[in-house]
């Protein structure tokens, strides 16, 4: 009867040990598994620390080029407060040029006995005068461009502030001579019709420009858009990365553990 019960218990231990060698090979199937899907994220996670050593040099290049054109923006910024300044001085020079006009008609309507034709002349002058100080006047709102634009303006408006030192000098000569203030008048008709399709010129390129500014305004837009998106994603995969390690440190102390457990149970 000892015999048959010890014969129980050991068929019921063999019976025991074929379960516990079943679980463990459940264990270490599941374990190979486990290896392989953890080979197959570490794969994954190669690819993407590529990809984001990729991706941020590209944000440095981005960053690079959006630096520079800070730069260049700024550079612009002081190059339009300069041509302001200089806008403003031809201003006050085209103001008191302005005021000589003024009197040297006043001083032709002496001569409106003599020379009738010539006083209307010079009104008709004065009025274009004003119409192109009005023009002006628009054209100094819109000045705040690229350089070349300002560099161009400023070149017509020195070649204004000439041409009214020729007028000037023109209405000075009415004193003397009435034939050759009725040519220089015709000349300065001329003159002034020539000045004002050389502002209508200037304010179809001041245009073009403001319309390339705001181009460049949005370009500098979408950087800092994709720049953000891009850190984003950086901020994923770096937190994706540091959850795979974690798995991977969990599944290996449970490999520790069920070797340990394992040993213990081919020892017994």
């Amino acid at each position: 009867s000892i015999i048959k019960k010890q014969r129980q218990e050991l068929q019921l231990l063999i019976a025991e040990l074929k379960d516990r060698d079943r679980e463990l090979n459940d264990m270490v199937a599941v374990h190979q598994r486990h290896i392989q899907a953890w080979e197959g994220d570490r794969h994954k996670i190669l690819t993407l620390v590529e990809r984001c050593s990729l991706l941020t040099s590209e944000l440095n290049n981005k960053n690079a080029i959006i630096k520079s054109l800070t730069r260049r923006l700024q550079f612009l910024e002081s190059q339009q407060n300069d041509s302001k300044a200089t806008l403003e001085n031809t201003q006050q020079k085209f103001k008191e040029l302005t005021q000589k006009v003024t009197d040297s008609s006043v001083h032709c309507q002496a001569l409106e006995e003599t020379n009738q034709n010539l006083h209307c002349s010079i009104l008709e002058l004065s009025v274009k005068t004003g119409q192109l100080q009005a023009r002006e006047q628009e054209l100094l709102t819109m000045l705040r461009l690229k350089d070349n634009a300002l560099l161009e303006t400023t070149d017509h408006i020195t070649e204004f502030t000439s041409k009214l030192k020729k007028l000037e000098g023109a209405l000075r000569a009415v004193k003397s001579e009435d034939f050759c203030l009725n040519r220089e008048q015709k000349e300065l008709k001329l003159t002034l019709k020539e000045l004002m399709l050389q502002t209508n010129k200037l304010k179809d390129v001041l245009s073009e420009k403001m319309e390339e500014n705001s181009r460049q305004e949005e370009e500098i837009l979408h950087l800092k858009e994709e720049n953000g998106c891009l850190r984003s994603e950086l901020a994923l995969a770096v937190e994706k990365a540091q959850r795979k390690d974690q798995l991977y440190q969990f599944a290996k102390s449970k490999q520790a553990r069920i070797e340990k457990e394992l040993s213990s149970l081919r020892q017994v």
